[in-house]
């Protein structure tokens, strides 16, 4: 009999919009591979960009917050595991499962740290010089780390989270598993077929409009470093694609500069290889970022900033430049873009780091091992987790009755 999964999604996962969303639908597809009956519930609602997850064979399940519905939903479905996408969901519906399902393995899927990227984004605001102290003592870490010991396992996409977790905050290894995106080996035959540098041209910029690390970084672009190489390349342009791009930034749109806004892109795998070069100036942010794998994939080097690159290169050579002052960024992509030479061993950088670091091939038994091994000595293993065991009787009981009191003030 086939184990189930059920997935409680933050939202309905959009993979052509949002890094996020191609992450769960990797966890998604290994999950099918492992042989898992899965269900993928949420309580937000549907977009034109969701992925019909019917199509993968997984069943669909709308649910309702703080709401007791959702205990009998449990109880009918009886889950083997159940993953929680981000520790918004988990704080909502973690002590459901702990209650209504207790013998589910229960996975925290984080993206990223998202106090870390909050307390950077407030750092640049303000104009603070970032420190790991502010990012230890903003509110939202303390929700975070709270999440992760109730939770058995945390999935954590960088291997620099990994280490702030273990040596910042103290948070046993044991609760903690890498697992970085999955991606399919790059071949020889596949680089072969790659347009050559001749047949590319231009620069590209992709994000979504909703996520604040990419809007910061397209207004650095339009307002700092474009003009740089737009003095330098008078005939170069610079294509902006993204999903719910804001008026702010569609006003931004000005070919005579050479700086087109042009919003969602359809085929990103298009986009990509018919540009010579990805720019992402990133001033804030946490986790892996897409965009950047995506151009590796596609065998499009990338000049970006040092949070951009972070946890996604271990020590290998970057598929272009890192740098996180403006004139340097602009500079590099000048000279990456006018060098084939340089741009072909950039090029080469990025497969290495693919085939090195992000091997679906290898990771995934790896995942199913690990799952394999917490499940058959999961009483030990919570047992273990002193801490978790603290937060689930002190901090989820005041969840759990502020969920009943708003249960019972909707119904009267």
């Amino acid at each position: 009999m086939a184990k189930k999964l059920l997935v409680i999604g933050h939202v309905w996962p959009e993979p052509k919009t949002t890094a996020a969303g191609c992450r769960m639908l990797q966890l998604l597809e290994t999950f099918i591979s492992f042989g898992y009956e899965i269900t993928f519930a949420s309580t937000a609602a549907k977009t034109e960009f969701s992925l019909n997850l019917n199509d993968l064979g997984i069943t669909e399940a709308a649910i309702v917050l703080n709401h007791s519905s959702f205990d009998d939903f449990l109880v009918n479905l009886r889950p083997d595991t159940v993953i929680f996408d981000r520790f918004m969901v988990e704080e909502q519906f973690g002590w459901r499962v702990a209650e209504f399902a207790p013998k589910a393995l229960r996975i925290l899927n984080t993206e990223d740290l998202h106090s870390l990227r909050k307390a950077r984004e407030e750092a640049v605001k303000k104009g603070w010089e970032f420190s790991l102290d502010q990012w230890k003592n903003h509110p939202m870490t303390l929700r975070e780390a709270s999440s992760i010991y109730r939770s058995d396992i945390t999935l954590m996409i960088s291997p620099y989270e990994m280490h702030l977790l273990q040596q910042e905050l103290a948070i046993p290894k044991a609760l903690l598993l890498h697992l970085p995106f999955l991606v399919n080996r790059i071949s020889p035959k596949t680089v072969q077929q790659w347009p050559s540098f001749e047949e590319r041209s231009d620069f590209v910029c992709i994000g979504n409009g909703k996520h604040a690390p990419n809007v910061d970084s397209i207004n650095v672009l339009k307002n700092t470093i474009w003009p740089l190489i737009r003095k330098e390349l008078p005939k170069a342009n610079l294509y902006i694609y993204g999903a719910y791009l804001s008026q702010h930034i569609r006003g931004l749109h000005d070919p005579k500069t050479g700086f087109h806004v042009v919003g969602w892109a359809e085929n990103v795998d298009n986009v990509l290889q018919k540009h010579r070069l990805l720019l992402a100036p990133l001033r804030f942010g946490a986790g892996i970022k897409g965009k950047l794998l995506d151009a590796m994939i596609h065998g499009t080097p990338s000049i970006t900033t040092p949070i951009g690159s972070e946890g996604m290169h271990n020590g290998l050579p970057w598929n272009g430049t890192i740098t996180d002052d403006w004139s340097t960024f602009a500079r590099a992509a000048v000279e990456l873009y006018q060098h084939r030479e340089q741009w072909t061993t950039a090029q080469t950088n990025g497969t290495v780091m693919i085939n090195t670091l992000y091997q679906k091939e290898t990771l995934q038994p790896q995942l199913k091992i690990h799952f394999d091994e917490v499940g058959e000595q999961l009483n030990q293993h919570r047992d273990r987790n002193f801490i978790g065991r603290l937060l689930h009787h002190e901090t989820l009981t005041s969840t759990k009755y502020l969920a009943k009191w708003i249960e019972e003030k909707s119904r009267r």
